[in-house]
């Protein structure tokens, strides 16, 4: 059944609020949100958020959905194939549990998963890099009911995929920004040996960067609020609006869960007081809406730029603080003790009437001596201890002179309130036998070298002999090689532009096509183009391999974070980055605008240069966004017998700052099998 985001505009979406502890999710309840997302143990994106245990989550879910709040779970890890069973056993478990939804980010684990659970809602993460609408179609296919869009799609684009999606629309409304678009940043992982794609991002993006004289902090962005933009909001048809901060306090996630609360039911903007609560909760220097707004380049552009500064953490320690709380859910009880009946014992929430359970009890006996009274009755009956109800209305019906023991009364009401956790928080059953990741057959094993160059003058009389294809930018192609390489991001109104493009292309010879992004496959699936996928695929495990295999595409370049012996599973039927400078970060702005001439990005001109000195150079890519790269060049020139022992066979070239003569001095080098001179690094080491 079809998805029609169009209806959703007359209904509230759902408020969807961080959860990084159990006093989070108090506070996220107790603020008013419809539903919460929290990692547990393992293969969440905020593994240094408290992690939830096993006990934890099965309470934490109870809890959620007594107070009729959903609880989606983050497994929005990348996955290596030794990890998928344990992976798999972990969906298993929240699945049994009652969760509401899985967040995942890897389409391979994704695909096995919903092989064994057909009916588990998944969701796909933010770190699947979702910017346009064709990836809803694919993902329905794949077996999710709801992606989350990138956070740096513009209103217009929003409403668009809103439009065109057959399945649910997240998006990001308050919270930290990513200034590379998600799942495609690289920078912790190849820099500092701690992978975003894995949970454990350093925020390379917060540090201070030289840039010619000057020191400033050009890639840390100030927190998102889209507080000011709430009926915009409302009329695109969104499923749900997600709140960022599992590793923030209760504080924070009860005040910005309550005043969102406020402003959706009320159906209004924020008012100038509410965003000063908003940014004592948590401040960058303020907020920013330029991606939402579209004012992500020129001079309105630097305004999204922010640190944390004294002010904004003084401010934050005056916010009003969350006591921690829950009100509890008041129960009617309903109890009747008959002559010769069983006792009988009835609970329901005044609000819901369909949470109602009835349980029966021992038959009374005649009192010898002192019969039960209905205050004794009373007492036993309303003791809820820890859990999270409350007496509300109670009725006791019962016959005098009868008595049981109070151990059957308190019997009676243990059984009754887990029915009702029952009935609120239901678990599932799981298919029987052992969770295990089967090995994904694959076929049609790949060969030969391939190139990226990010510019045509790179193109040297040696590399077209050494390489097999040659990829030049879209943008750039100009017939003098056979591949063309689609740009990381195409929004959708960017659509026609590249289609033309990719037109023009064909025109001239273009033969190959180099995907940096899965959801653009429909722009090149009716072209006679050979179908190539880029490293920004993120491809960890056989599953994926298969999953894009079965799309279409010939080839897949291997996630750069994987070692070759972690690539060895993947090998001979994809490509492994055999040398060259790996862009760490897209981004949607442009640094050259802010921080020189506009040109010296273009020129190749531009770089940041860190705290160790390390410098780290900044490209132009396609509509003024940034690319940087690694400071250090991957070379494997002498690593020969490597490469044999675990069957790469398929190496793929990166070209970003090297002029022509370099080009072929790089070429000379793995034709001799030279050892790099300078500083370099190894396949999966930083």
């Amino acid at each position: 059944m079809m998805f029609d985001n169009r209806s959703s505009k007359t209904k509230l979406p759902e408020l969807l609020c961080p959860v990084g502890s159990v006093d989070a999710l108090k506070a996220a309840v107790a603020g008013g949100a419809d539903a919460v997302y929290m990692g547990t143990s393992s293969f969440n994106a905020r593994m240094h958020a408290h992690p939830f245990t096993r006990e934890e989550t099965e309470e934490a879910i109870r809890l959620a959905h007594v107070h009729g709040v959903k609880v989606y779970i983050t497994l929005n890890t990348v996955v290596m194939d030794r990890e998928l069973g344990s992976w798999l056993e972990e969906a298993e478990f929240v699945y049994r549990a009652g969760a509401d939804g899985l967040i995942i980010a890897d389409i391979g684990a994704a695909s096995l998963l919903h092989q064994r659970f057909p009916d588990f809602p998944l969701h796909a993460s933010t770190q699947m890099s979702v910017h346009h609408s064709d990836a809803g179609t694919m993902l329905k296919d794949a077996g999710f009911s709801r992606m989350v869009v990138a956070r740096e799609t513009s209103f217009e684009d929003l409403k668009t995929v809103c439009e065109k999606s057959p399945i649910e629309i997240e998006c990001f409304i308050h919270g930290a920004l990513c200034v590379s678009h998600s799942g495609q940043c690289l920078f912790s992982s190849l820099v500092g040996g701690r992978s975003g794609n894995r949970g454990e991002c350093a925020q390379p993006c917060r540090l201070p960067y030289q840039t010619g004289r000057t020191q400033s902090y050009p890639l840390s962005l100030k927190d998102l609020s889209l507080a000011q933009h709430v009926p915009e909001l409302l009329s695109c048809g969104l499923a749900s609006l997600k709140i960022e901060g599992r590793m923030k306090s209760p504080d924070y996630v009860y005040t910005v869960t309550k005043i969102w609360r406020t402003l959706l039911d009320e159906k209004r903007s924020a008012t100038p007081e509410e965003m000063d609560t908003l940014s004592s909760s948590f401040s960058r220097d303020g907020f920013t809406d330029g991606y939402f707004t579209s004012q992500v380049q020129g001079p309105s552009a630097s305004g999204m730029l922010g640190v944390r500064t004294d002010q904004d953490k003084a401010a934050s320690a005056q916010s009003q603080p969350f006591s921690g709380d829950l009100r509890k859910k008041p129960l009617d009880i309903t109890f009747s003790m008959r002559k010769d009946a069983p006792l009988e014992l009835e609970l329901s929430l005044p609000d819901r009437t369909d949470a109602r359970v009835h349980v029966e009890g021992p038959v009374p006996e005649l009192a010898r001596t002192q019969p039960l009274n209905r205050d004794q009755i009373h007492k036993q009956l309303c003791k809820f201890g820890n859990t999270p109800f409350e007496p509300a209305r109670v009725v006791i019906d019962c016959d005098d002179g009868l008595m049981v023991p109070v151990s059957a009364l308190n019997n009676l009401r243990r059984s009754a309130v887990s029915r009702m956790f029952d009935l609120l928080s239901p678990q599932r059953t799981a298919p029987t036998g052992p969770v295990e990741a089967v090995q994904t057959a694959l076929s049609g094993s790949v060969s030969g070298r391939t190139a990226y160059c990010y510019n045509p003058k790179q193109i040297t009389e040696k590399s077209r002999s050494f390489f097999d294809i040659i990829y030049l930018p879209v943008w750039k192609y100009d017939g003098e090689c056979s591949g063309i390489a689609l740009p990381p991001v195409i929004f959708d109104h960017e659509t026609n532009e590249i289609q033309k493009m990719i037109e023009r292309a064909e025109a001239k010879g273009a033969k190959h096509v180099l995907l940096a992004n899965p959801w653009h496959l429909n722009l090149v699936k009716n072209t006679s183009l050979t179908i190539h996928a880029d490293f920004r695929f993120n491809v960890t495990n056989r599953s994926a391999l298969a999953f894009w295999q079965a799309l279409g595409i010939k080839d897949v370049i291997v996630s750069p974070e994987l070692s070759l012996p972690q690539s060895q599973s993947l090998l001979p039927f994809s490509r492994l980055i055999a040398y060259g400078r790996i862009p760490l970060m897209t981004l949607e702005k442009c640094v050259g605008k802010e921080l020189g001439p506009c040109s010296i990005c273009e020129k190749g001109e531009m770089s940041l240069k860190d705290r160790t000195g390390a410098s780290f150079p900044v490209l132009r890519e396609w509509q003024h966004r940034s690319l940087i790269f690694n400071s250090r060049i991957t070379w494997c020139s002498d690593m020969d017998e490597s490469l044999r022992k675990y069957h790469a066979q398929a190496l793929h070239f990166i070209f970003s700052t090297e002029t022509a003569h370099e080009v072929d001095r790089v070429i000379d080098a793995y034709l001799q099998h030279l050892r790099p001179s300078g500083p370099f690094r190894r396949i999966g080491s930083f």
